[in-house]
């Protein structure tokens, strides 16, 4: 292969590479907590939870350099550098996710956040193919005839921190500015609950064991000794070897000590409800927690519904606190923390849904004045909806991320080149 061929591979892989890491990256960036809980859950399966004070910090820089390695490689800013980059990511993630495919500590790598799920086997294999790119990447980095400017990569890379921390710490602080989870704007409950007819079911394989003179074996269902008296059961195990149909939302219920699960009168409610989502009481923002009560009085006040999920044991210690200090009246239900987190990053947070549909969520700081937006409306509730409900464009906020991040890097950089040119002169 000539080397202008060599650099052609070269520039190809830039490019795709550069993409997916982009990609990965700003799935994450634009969803800090989501990382954040993501690491953790890393950090429990391996038993490393004295280091959970560093996992969203480390969560977020992860993010950063992921994503600025990705500029980097679509621009073609020193190839030698970035080849490294990958190859460094590449010897850290290809055996993580081989570990993780064979033993399954977690369920989902979140290589790509929220906004792509896939199993842990195609993403060690993901990662074996990227690998290989990485290092031809490196091999031939030399045939590239890109930019090699290391003063570029200083520049993209500080210039990309920047603008990262600023929209990482505004995702924070109040929500991601694109949702990709299974409870977005717009999403009906019940209906991402259902199974459609027809689809395939979890598969399992029974194992049992046997014992026959001290020697235990292992046997399936049609191979057990069932007629032959001389073997005694010992044991049994289920091992899934195909995995069905799951569906978008499988794990959200609202639970009552008193009166069971309320879920399906909740959902079934073609009225306005609220539900306050709070996936630990005892890690609520106590500073805003009072808004939850205005919204409760606003409810009173207009016969509306107002719950509070949570994780947090019904009668417990910590939930019997932060009634006490909140001063809080309002119905306490129970849920999954992970599905609480899902539901919305904030804590507390707010969901308003109408018949089964999410209408709108805020992060606590957030929560609007609603008896004011009923007074401007006339009274009309139903006007409310429609002056909250306002579906999010994925892609034009995708669109409108990406422009004002390379417009900003392109004109740092025409500045910065400007400069320089005006002191050599």
């Amino acid at each position: 292969m000539s080397d202008q061929q060599k650099g052609k591979v070269v520039m190809a892989l830039q490019i795709l590479l550069g993409l997916v890491f982009l990609f990965s990256g700003f799935s994450k960036v634009i969803d800090p907590l989501g990382g954040w809980y993501k690491v953790d859950d890393y950090l429990t399966a391996f038993s490393w939870d004295g280091l959970k004070t560093l996992s969203f910090l480390g969560s977020v820089l992860l993010n950063i350099v992921e994503f600025a390695l990705g500029t980097c490689l679509l621009l073609g800013v020193w190839p030698r550098m970035t080849s490294i980059g990958v190859l460094i990511f590449m010897v850290i993630y290809t055996p993580l996710t081989l570990y993780i495919a064979i033993y399954n500590p977690v369920t989902d790598c979140g290589c790509f956040g929220e906004a792509l799920k896939i199993s842990n086997w195609q993403t060690f294999w993901k990662n074996v193919i990227f690998s290989i790119m990485g290092v031809i990447l490196y091999m031939w980095h030399e045939h590239s005839t890109r930019d090699k400017s290391i003063l570029k990569f200083i520049v993209v890379s500080a210039y990309t921190g920047l603008f990262l921390v600023v929209v990482s710490y505004y995702c924070y602080y109040n929500l991601p500015i694109i949702d990709f989870r299974p409870y977005s704007i717009g999403t009906n409950i019940p209906a991402s609950m259902e199974v459609p007819e027809g689809a395939p079911s979890d598969k399992y394989e029974t194992y049992l064991t046997y014992e026959k003179n001290g020697e235990k074996k292992e046997f399936t269902l049609e191979t057990y000794p069932k007629n032959d008296s001389t073997w005694t059961f010992v044991d049994s195990r289920s091992e899934l070897i195909e995995k069905g149909y799951e569906p978008p939302i499988h794990d959200f219920t609202m639970e009552d000590p008193d009166d069971g699960d309320l879920t399906e009168d909740v959902m079934a409610n073609e009225g306005f409800s609220f539900i306050a989502v709070s996936s630990r009481i005892d890690k609520a923002d106590m500073e805003q927690a009072h808004k939850i009560n205005e919204v409760h009085e606003f409810c009173e006040a207009n016969g509306l519904k107002l719950y509070m999920l949570t994780s947090t044991g019904i009668g417990s210690d910590e939930l019997n606190a932060f009634i006490q200090e909140t001063g809080a009246q309002y119905k306490f239900l129970n849920a999954d923390e992970i599905t609480l987190k899902t539901i919305v990053r904030s804590n507390p947070g707010l969901v308003l849904i109408k018949g089964g549909n999410v209408v709108n969520k805020w992060a606590v700081k957030n929560i609007p004045d609603f008896q004011k937006l009923l007074d401007e409306a006339g009274g009309d509730m139903e006007k409310v909806e429609e002056m909250q409900m306002h579906k999010p464009n994925n892609w034009a906020t995708a669109f409108i991320f990406f422009a004002i991040y390379f417009a900003g890097l392109f004109a740092v950089w025409y500045a910065i080149k400007k400069f320089l040119l005006k002191e050599e002169k």
